[in-house]
């Protein structure tokens, strides 16, 4: 049976929090236990350089996140368990998967967006503070997942897209240097968000963020626990008058923690017109229940840095032989990285030359979705660029059913079929060349 890679990560620039915890931490963990289930959890230094410069701070974060999940039950005996600048490898992925990724891409990429547009109201230029790592950081967080060919993500909603650019980058990728022979070097990651918790609300309402400094510490002192939730913003209706659970902060981390039947008898008990105080003892309780057996555990951890150390070393060391390196030296194969000893002393070429003719599909940074059709390691014909696949499907479809009969060359190097621009001849190519090509699919079928 074929196991199913979920990977997880938290950047490393701040303290654990609540909202960590139910959205990302605790939801790993018990997935790491479920069978067919091979689980990754990495400490993300890397990302946290991009935006704190404070070298204690991320130093201390990574301390914290690393005994917080052992606390929370991870076990690093059957789990990868790493720290990101441990693997190198990650590293030169990136720069891989930067040689392929768009940039028209990356221009659409949120925090990159959100960054420029604040600028814009500022009056100041579109890039004015913006670092390259803001801008590529996508592309390191794909390197991260393709690198152990992850399955499944779990994010928040606000991460969903650059799941999605992880699966545009190893497309590309795969595309690229997986033809003609059809192989795929990485798999293709899904987003995995639980829905009920998916963003927890933080003290003021906002979503529950270091951005925003409304976190509620995970392992916060039972006393600093209960005064932070107390401080949680509520509206104005008194004890008495019916709350609307749906829209309140403090039913919203309730049911984060509680089972159903707990959460339904507060849900009623928001219609019956509970008072704030009341509900938020309710909640302090429910939160510090779980929490505390794994705070005795974590203050148990924090006191031993160099046991944490040896932890994470451990993982990456036993990951990089098992994944990482050998991976990296199959890709570096694949985009011609290579031993100069096993250079091909025409063999190949007369190999190429038997090769059956092959249309490539693929999509580039426009959006837009084109093929070519090449001959060994000549391109013979590109197309021009399609709205979907599916249309260059179609159309690869009625060459290879027409022939070259159906084509005829217009002014310079157009190719046309009927009345329709196919594509164009590359550099060097004749049209009778097309033609030939086209008759072994003719033959073929």
């Amino acid at each position: 049976m074929s196991l199913t890679r979920v990977l997880t990560g938290i950047t490393t620039s701040g303290t654990p929090h609540l909202g960590n915890y139910v959205g990302a931490i605790r939801p790993a963990v018990a997935a790491s236990r479920a069978p067919g289930v091979e689980s990754f959890y990495f400490l993300a230094d890397y990302h946290a350089l991009i935006k704190v410069q404070d070298p204690a701070r991320v130093q201390r974060s990574t301390l914290e996140i690393a005994a917080t999940w052992l606390a929370c039950g991870l076990e690093p005996d059957k789990v990868w368990f790493y720290r990101q600048s441990d693997i190198p490898e990650t590293n030169e992925l990136t720069w891989l998967l930067t040689c392929v990724a768009g940039k028209g891409i990356l221009n659409r990429a949120h925090a990159y967006k959100a960054a420029v547009d604040k600028n814009r109201t500022e009056g100041e230029d579109d890039d004015a503070g913006i670092t390259a790592g803001l801008f590529m950081y996508p592309v390191l967080m794909a390197a991260d997942i393709l690198l152990f060919n992850a399955n499944q993500v779990p994010v928040g909603r606000d991460q969903i897209q650059h799941i999605e650019m992880a699966r545009d980058f190893g497309q590309r990728f795969n595309h690229l240097y997986g033809e003609p022979a059809g192989k795929e070097f990485f798999s293709l990651p899904e987003a995995v968000i639980e829905e009920s918790v998916a963003t927890l609300p933080g003290l003021d309402g906002r979503k529950m963020s270091k951005s925003y400094d409304n976190t509620i510490p995970l392992f916060a002192p039972r006393d600093t626990l209960k005064k932070l939730i107390y401080s949680i913003v509520t509206d104005s209706r008194a004890p008495g008058e019916p709350k609307d659970a749906g829209n309140s902060n403090v039913f919203q981390l309730y049911q984060a923690f509680a089972s159903k039947e707990e959460t339904d008898a507060m849900r009623r008990a928001f219609a019956d017109g509970i008072a704030w105080g009341e509900a938020k003892q309710a909640l302090f309780e429910r939160i510090d229940a779980e929490v505390a057996p794994q705070r005795e555990k974590y203050e148990t951890l924090i006191a031993r840095p160099a046991d944490i150390e040896a932890v994470l070393r451990d993982g990456a060391a036993r990951l990089r032989e098992r994944y990482a390196i050998p991976t990296l030296q199959a890709l570096r194969a694949a985009v011609g990285l290579r031993d100069l000893s096993q250079v091909s002393t025409g063999v190949a070429k007369k190999a190429s030359k038997a090769a059956q003719p092959v249309f490539k599909q693929y999509r580039e940074a426009d959006g837009r979705f084109y093929f070519k059709l090449v001959d060994g390691d000549r391109v013979l014909l590109q197309s021009t660029g399609h709205e979907s696949a599916r249309t260059a499907g179609q159309l690869i479809g009625r060459l290879k059913q027409e022939g070259g009969g159906a084509l005829h060359r217009a002014e310079a190097a157009a190719v046309h079929m009927g009345h329709d621009l196919v594509g164009h001849l590359h550099e060097g190519v004749e049209l009778a060349e097309v033609v030939q090509a086209l008759e072994l699919f003719a033959e073929d079928a």
